[in-house]
């Protein structure tokens, strides 16, 4: 199974639709929707995953599960279900977001009473930083599990720990003692952020601690990493994150690798009309700022897998509105090299 993983302000619905064309992908998570102490509005849900409308799949039928963050467990509970009442195929929960949410350090600084109560002092956070309290993982996953309707799956993402791996065996029994039905491995800590490299045979090693589906995640940016990922995590399921974005071919090189068929890498000028159809897509409600910043992003993640896009990009970054890019791409698009 290959997973799109979710990925806070680069990875939304125009991206996955993008990134799933080629149907290498089993299913994408959506970004988090973020939860802090009541239930959202319909509209919440609608908005954070567009696909829900489409029966919550991409155009090219990948199914979308919807992401949530938070601690507060009776919200998150009834967002769960909520999620599962709009016909979301998964929920899943994330602890793998290595940013703080407001009043987390507070929290952390200024102690936590003995029984560690989920949102006691009432504040608001989520993602790795709720690592550190395995006992508050298990509740809170425990009461959603216990709410959501049985067929649906309910998953969670986690990275190997906050500041160190010391609980990150500790992390995922209290996942799977929760019930949680799979569970996401992002092989590195908060505190090591997206530095390289990625631990990946420490998922491996909490595998032999839990008997639920493990994926692997972490630092897969070509094939040959895919392979040594599986192989060194002892894995059979992967998501794949920012180099899938790097280079939205992957996926089905992987796709076509595990089929025992002939893959190889595409051109720039894919990537190229790639941009094109971004731009067009991003174009339609965006504001010409936000289709600037959007599209310098994703170029700066395609550095790291096309040299061309070195130079593209400082050319490309003095460019002002979607048009002049455009205007720019379009004859460089069409230089078959």
């Amino acid at each position: 199974m290959l997973a799109l993983a979710p990925m806070e302000g680069l990875v939304d619905h125009h991206m996955r639709e993008l990134l799933t064309q080629g149907n290498g992908f089993d299913h994408c998570v959506t970004e988090f929707l973020r939860v802090t102490n009541q239930l959202l509005p319909e509209r919440a849900f609608h908005r954070i995953c567009p696909e829900s409308a489409n029966h919550w799949k991409t155009p090219s039928g990948t199914p979308v599960h919807l992401q949530l963050l938070g601690n507060d467990v009776a919200a998150m509970t009834d967002n769960a279900c909520r999620a599962a009442a709009l016909g979301a195929p998964a929920v899943d929960v994330n602890f793998g977001c290595p940013m703080f949410v407001r009043n987390a350090q507070k929290s952390i600084n200024s102690g936590r009473n003995a029984d560690n109560k989920v949102n006691r002092c009432g504040e608001s956070y989520g993602g790795s930083i709720l690592l550190q309290y395995p006992d508050e993982i298990h509740q809170l996953m425990s009461h959603i599990r216990k709410a959501l309707p049985a067929h649906v799956p309910l998953t969670a993402k986690m990275r190997l720990g906050y500041e160190d791996k010391s609980l990150a065996i500790e992390n995922a029994q209290a996942i799977e003692s929760a019930g949680v039905n799979q569970l996401c491995i992002h092989a590195r800590t908060k505190t090591e952020g997206y530095k390289p490299p990625a631990h990946w045979h420490y998922i491996a090693r909490i595998k032999q601690h839990v008997h639920m589906p493990v994926i692997a995640n972490g630092e897969i940016w070509t094939l040959d990493d895919y392979k040594l990922c599986k192989q060194e995590s002892e894995c059979e399921h992967i998501m794949l994150g920012r180099g899938a974005v790097a280079n939205p071919n992957l996926a089905k090189q992987i796709q076509l690798f595990e089929n025992g068929l002939q893959h190889s890498e595409s051109p720039w000028q894919d990537r190229l009309q790639d941009l094109i159809w971004m731009i067009d897509e991003l174009s339609i409600n965006g504001k010409d700022i936000q289709v600037q910043g959007k599209i310098k992003q994703w170029v700066s993640f395609m550095k790291f897998r096309y040299q061309e896009a070195n130079e593209f990009f400082k050319l490309a970054k003095k460019l002002k509105t979607p048009n002049e890019l455009r205007d720019f791409i379009s004859p460089l698009a069409s230089n078959k090299q």
